[in-house]
């Protein structure tokens, strides 16, 4: 029985880490269209959990909002500047500072489409700051498509914000 709950519990962990689809499409009921009434377009993508809009502020702002803090709950606009070219299990938002956010989704709970970059997003979520280990920076890197030389040029953890996604619209 041990053996049995062992394997189901690993098959689970594989699937849950990207070992039971190779597929960049959202969970089921978490993509919806509806009319996006803020950019003018015909139509707004939703992935995750189904968020609004509303109250969203530029990414411009975030820095002014956090202040010291170490996390905030937050609504954010902004453009993709890049997506995880695997799977889509992660984007980067651009930031006036000229360093992009890194944003994941909660639980890898959904994915975004690979072709997203130029594209504006609202994220609900929480913004946070966390180091980065080099292990982890290498993987982004690679997944995102980076050179050989550059992957092995990451050193250093990397202290940067960060955000944690539960629910976007994609413009």
């Amino acid at each position: 029985m041990k053996k049995l709950l062992l394997m189901a519990g690993f098959a689970s962990f594989l699937f849950a880490c990207g070992g039971g689809s190779n597929t960049n499409a959202p969970v089921a009921d978490s993509l919806q269209t509806a009319p996006a009434a803020t950019t003018g377009e015909a139509t707004a993508e939703y992935y995750g959990a189904k968020i609004t809009a509303d109250s969203a502020v530029a990414m411009s702002e975030l820095a002014a909002l956090m202040g010291d803090k170490k996390e905030i709950k937050i609504k954010l606009i902004g453009e993709i500047e890049a997506i995880c070219q695997k799977k889509g299990c992660w984007m980067e938002i651009k930031n006036p500072n000229g360093e992009a956010m890194r944003v994941t989704f909660k639980d890898y709970g959904f994915f975004m489409p690979k072709d997203a970059s130029g594209r504006t997003a609202i994220i609900e979520g929480v913004a946070k700051v966390e180091e980065t280990s080099i292990a982890d920076l290498k993987e982004y890197a690679k997944d995102g498509g980076s050179s050989k030389a550059e992957i092995d040029a990451i050193k250093e953890v990397k202290k940067e914000l960060v955000f944690e996604a539960n629910g976007v619209i994609l413009n």
